[in-house]
């Protein structure tokens, strides 16, 4: 959903916005930001689910069985936040926690084979949805395009510790 705020600064018709507001880098960013945020929120929400569970499950399955801690890192989820991610997964049988035998003080998260299905379907979503978004794009400017925002993410996170996901 769009708020008043967001929709003022999204006009019907691009003529009505003054060229050097076009021009701007940032502005541009924003709107498509919003735009994409929209687009993955309502398609995810299709399954139940939200950015947060994809990007838990993405890193469980790419990089295995995983601590609270290090998926908070990997992901940008906050910590108090994981905990409530965990548990969504969890209810639905997506994860399983275990305390971790060189640390019983710590659990390790395992995506589990619903896990894996659901994440397949996410991709297959996210996919769609990516179609939607980039559809002016050619395959050769989609990839150029990425390439560029990967750059531009890569400069600007080295400075931060946490990257925000979207």
């Amino acid at each position: 959903m769009t708020s008043r705020a967001e929709a003022a600064d999204m006009p019907n018709d691009q003529t009505e916005t003054p060229d050097r507001l076009r021009r701007r880098a940032s502005r541009l960013l924003s709107l498509i930001s919003a735009q994409s945020d929209r687009l993955v929120s309502e398609g995810l929400g299709r399954l139940d689910a939200r950015k947060w569970h994809y990007a838990v499950l993405a890193s469980l399955q790419e990089y295995g069985p995983d601590s609270q801690a290090t998926l908070s890192r990997r992901t940008g989820i906050y910590r108090s936040d994981m905990v409530g991610v965990l548990n969504e997964l969890a209810e639905r049988d997506f994860i399983e926690r275990a305390p971790d035998p060189e640390d019983r003080r710590r659990n390790v998260i395992t995506i589990t084979t619903q896990g894996r299905q659901h994440l397949r379907r996410l991709d297959k979503i996210l996919d769609d949805l990516h179609d939607e978004l980039l559809a002016p794009l050619t395959s050769a400017e989609r990839e150029q395009f990425t390439q560029t925002l990967t750059r531009l993410l890569d400069h600007h996170t080295r400075q931060a510790p946490h990257p925000p996901i979207s």
